[in-house]
């Protein structure tokens, strides 16, 4: 364990849905020097409660969690306390929730199979002012830069007073993706997939998807294909 680690004990909230997994996790921190866990919370409202009542270092938030998960959590926290640093610790190491929580504003970012001694110093990479990823994260990140950039798509006009994101959200449903397939495009979480649905279907009054394919060619967002 580095010096830093041993001669600075940062106040961290635990953010994650399981109750078994969550108190192990205290437990853990508990046992290890550097950390001090000042709080626990269930879902991620709860942690931004806990993040304005206490003020801590860093929250180590998990990723799917009811009612507000972790990326939108996170943007919260950074939002309106930037003064807390945010460390993923999730069982999810794909595209869909990576990016999103890091564009989110999360500074580290672990898998589930991460030892105490690998949390610890994450949390204390992120105080300092680096960033506290896995290797394998690492690897993903070296990976994803080597990747050729995609083209933007082509901007297109929004009716019945859609965003530009909801409309969007409508091009790729009536493109036959899905609402995984959506959220990997747009480097974003399902759950915002499905809040942008939500609200477009609102304003529109579609009911369903094929009520949604049907009015994005009425509306001219997509064209049939020729032939």
């Amino acid at each position: 364990m580095t010096e830093e680690v041993q001669g600075t004990t940062a106040r961290v909230v635990v953010a994650d849905d399981q109750t078994v997994v969550r108190e192990g996790i205290v437990m853990l921190l508990g046992l290890l020097p550097g950390v001090e866990v000042v709080g626990a919370a269930g879902d991620g409202d709860e942690a931004v409660r806990l993040v304005a009542q206490l003020a801590p270092d860093v929250v180590l938030m998990d990723l799917r969690m009811p009612r507000c998960d972790g990326v939108e959590a996170t943007r919260r926290i950074r939002t309106e306390h930037p003064g807390t640093q945010v460390v993923v610790l999730t069982t999810y190491a794909d595209d869909e929730s990576l990016f999103p929580a890091l564009r989110a504003g999360a500074r580290g970012y672990l898998t589930k199979d991460a030892g105490g001694d690998e949390i610890v110093r994450a949390v204390h990479s992120v105080l300092s002012g680096d960033a506290g990823l896995s290797p394998s994260i690492q690897r993903r990140l070296l990976e994803r830069l080597s990747d050729p950039e995609p083209q933007p798509a082509e901007p297109v006009e929004a009716p019945d007073g859609l965003t530009g994101r909801e409309t969007e959200v409508l091009v790729l449903i009536a493109d036959g993706l899905s609402n995984q397939e959506i959220a990997r495009r747009l480097h974003v979480s399902t759950a915002t997939v499905k809040t942008h649905i939500n609200n477009l279907f609102a304003k529109t009054g579609l009911k369903d998807r094929a009520q949604a394919v049907r009015y994005a060619y009425a509306k001219g967002l997509v064209r049939p294909p020729a032939g």
